[in-house]
Formats: C-alpha cells, structure tokens, sequence
C-alpha cells in the first residue's frame, strides 16, 4: 500500500519550570518516540485516555506544533523542518475537523463565508464559483443552501460538526485529522456523523487519521488501530487482530471497559490499580509497569521494544 504520513521516532515535550534564571527545568513529555505509518484510503485510529498525546501527535502531524526530535513525512515530502511559509502550500493537503464544533466556528461569520473561507485562500475561483460549491458542500454533508446565510449559534451541536466537515472538504485534502469529532455530541447523532464520515472517504477519497477515546467508536470506522498511553505507542495492529486477540494488558484493559448492548451477558471488568507514573519524570522502564497485574522486575528497569508478535500486530510488551 501506498504510504501518505510516515511519522519516524518523533518526541514532543513541553517546558512547565523555570530556573530563577528564567530558563525551563521541567518538562511534559506528551509524545515520546512514537512511529507509525498511515496509508493512503484507509482510516487510522490512535486510542488512549485523556493527557496520553494523540491530540498532541494529530497537531504535529499537521504542522500546529513542531517536535523536538524525528523525522515527519506527507506524500513523499518530509515537513518537520519546513517553515510555515513552506509548508503553507501542503495545508490544503491536510484538514482537521476539531473536538468542539463550536469553538472552531467563529460565531461573527454566517455559515457560507466559514466554509467559503479556505476557497478564498487557496484557489482562484470567481465569488459566484465559490458560493456555487459551498451549496454543494452543505448538501452533500447533509445540509441545504438555505442554511449558508445563518450563524453559528442557529444550529445544534451535530449540524455544527457537518459544518466543520464541510469546511475540511472544500480544498479536496489528502488526509483529514479529526481530533475526537464526536464525542461531544449525542449518541444517535454520532452514529450519524460517522456514517457520513465513511460515505465521504468512498466520494472523495480520503484518508483519516480518527483520534478517539472511546474504542467502541473505533471499532467502527477503523481500518488499523495504535493504542497510546503516557505519550508511548504500545500496541499497533489491523481493527480485527485489536478486538480478537488484544495483546498489551493496557489494550486488554480498555477493552474490557467497552459496554455491551445486551444486558444478559455478563463481562468480566479489568480494574486498573496503582498510580499513572508523571509524564514530567518517566519511568525508567515500562511507563505501565506501576498499573500492571503482570509487572516482573525487568519491566521496572528497562523499556520494551516493540515487537511484531503475527504480521502487522506490533506490542511492547516484555510478555513477547
């Protein structure tokens, strides 16, 4: 398969103390030496719990944060570096539909000038072009023209995330990051959007990076899955091989959390005690060790390797 982002041992911190010389001390360590791959057409979903880095790796995929270290690829071009005069060319390449879908809507602009905005900057079409598309655009994400001259504040949450959708769809990207997109709205209403979400990637050939932390969700929409925790990938594996044979405890025990829709069955809950290290002093092994019932010494003093336990099911595990 044809890979579209290549993400290769990339670390992100953030400063959070300062010397009494005003120099920073301490620091978060969201994303830590993370790789993956995302191929073209398909929908890779990264899981974890709140403060585990996923949003924080969409960002730097999409050039809002740069990394301290490794290397970021898009289409065959490597943007890590790029200035953001340079990599000004590629965002029409890269969408992101955001958590909120009020918060990414000015609310001073009615909805056509929101979704005509991105024409505006990156082609050339004629105003009566542009407006001509922005009707479609809202039809197609299930919307009428009849909704572009109204504000924001005029429509509920899941018709704002259509908007949002929209918008991401106008300049025809490559790849769309859509950072917990529904998770702010009501269940029926998100079944909606990811069903328009997958109808989308067949019309325009898109690929998704799904940032989640709800793997019923994921389950879903989800071609591959990597499981994140304290800034570490630690299980990566096709959508199938993650709900059959869930290899790292961690991956076992968010599972284990997913409600089942049939109150006859009973399933069995994996409890995770013990504290969650700090992400601005990281354990010098496992960063899961402290909440693991399997823990042997080893994983106390040394990180495990990612290993490839059956083709493309990797873990980090000292169990493989």
């Amino acid at each position: 398969m044809d890979t579209l982002v290549s993400v290769k041992n990339v670390t992100k911190t953030f400063p959070v103390g300062k010397t009494l010389l005003g120099k920073p001390d301490k620091f978060v360590h969201a994303v830590n030496n993370v790789s993956f791959d995302i191929y073209k057409g398909e929908t890779f979903s990264v899981v974890g719990e709140s403060g585990c880095g996923k949003s924080t790796t969409g960002r730097l995929i999409n050039h809002l944060l740069m990394p301290d270290s490794g290397e970021i690829w898009f289409d065959g071009q490597r943007i890590d570096q790029m200035t953001q005069a340079q990599v000004r060319p590629l965002r029409k390449e890269m969408q992101m539909i955001f958590q909120d879908p009020a918060g990414s809507l000015n609310p001073r602009m009615r909805v056509e000038d929101l979704v005509e905005e991105p024409l505006l900057i990156h082609t050339k079409m004629t105003k009566a072009e542009r407006m001509k598309e922005v009707h479609k655009l809202l039809e197609i994400v299930g919307l009428s023209a009849k909704h572009a001259q109204r504000f924001p504040h005029e429509f509920s949450g899941g018709q704002k995330q259509r908007i949002g959708i929209a918008r991401a769809l106008t300049v025809k990207p490559k790849l769309i990051i859509a950072d917990e997109p529904i998770s702010a709205l009501d269940v029926s209403i998100q079944a909606q959007v990811l069903n328009l979400l997958h109808d989308l990637q067949k019309s325009f050939d898109l690929t998704y990076m799904f940032i989640s932390h709800d793997l019923s969700v994921v389950e879903m929409i989800s071609d591959r899955i990597a499981v994140m925790y304290l800034g570490f990938i630690v299980e990566m594996a096709p959508k199938e091989m993650i709900y059959n044979n869930p290899s790292h405890p961690y991956t076992q025990a968010l599972l284990s959390a997913v409600p089942i829709p049939d109150p006859g069955r009973k399933k069995e809950r994996i409890i995770l005690e013990g504290d969650i290290p700090s992400t601005v002093n990281l354990p010098e092994g496992c960063p899961f060790a402290t909440r693991c019932k399997y823990c042997k010494p080893e994983c106390l003093k040394t990180k495990p390797e990612a290993k490839e336990i059956e083709p493309g099911h990797v873990v980090a595990c000292h169990l493989y």
